[in-house]
């Protein structure tokens, strides 16, 4: 097992706004999925590797721009999950790696990032492992800018609504399957 908190803080001063506003929103989000973990023992989720990856799912995000949320890199948001991949496979974490990249929206195809031109690697993000679909789910409950509030399942929807049907469809599909 790794200690996310000592992989984060290498990353992070510890008492900057950015490394609060991350370990806070990252704590909902274990939390949550957790919790559905334990609900749901036949699915047989690798609670550890849930505990490590959703602390660790949005480490990339000091590379990019995002002044609200005290983030001065020079990448875009949406890179804030390859970004983190890199991080953490050169870190020797190449599973947890995978939940980085693959936890935007509800993940982003290879026809959407070609189709969007969004600045992203030519390759398929979309979550493949239960666990990484878990975390992802979770992650759609919290946000960076209004911590400790949780977002409800229309909000949720609504959101996902530039990515189009298929990306509302695969909340409902993970709703039903974690929550039904």
């Amino acid at each position: 097992m790794i200690n996310p908190h000592e992989l984060i803080e290498k990353y992070y001063l510890k008492d900057s706004d950015i490394y609060y506003i991350l370990v806070i929103h990252s704590e909902q989000v274990t939390q949550k999925a957790l919790e559905i973990a334990h609900r749901l023992p036949d699915l047989k989720f690798d609670t550890d590797f849930i505990a490590e990856a959703a602390m660790l799912h949005d480490i990339g995000i000091f590379k990019c721009n995002a002044p609200r949320i005290h983030c001065r890199g020079t990448h875009h948001y949406i890179e804030h999950g390859y970004l983190g991949a890199e991080i953490l496979r050169a870190e020797g974490l190449p599973r947890h790696a995978l939940v980085c990249e693959r936890h935007t929206g509800v993940g982003i195809s290879l026809e959407m990032i070609k189709k969007n031109k969004l600045p992203l690697p030519h390759r398929d993000m979309l979550p493949i492992m239960l666990e990484e679909q878990l975390i992802c789910y979770a992650d759609k409950f919290f946000s960076k800018t209004k911590l400790g509030e949780a977002h409800s399942i229309e909000k949720i929807r609504t959101s996902l609504g530039h990515f189009g049907e298929k990306g509302v469809a695969r909340f409902d599909e993970w709703h039903d399957l974690f929550e039904g």
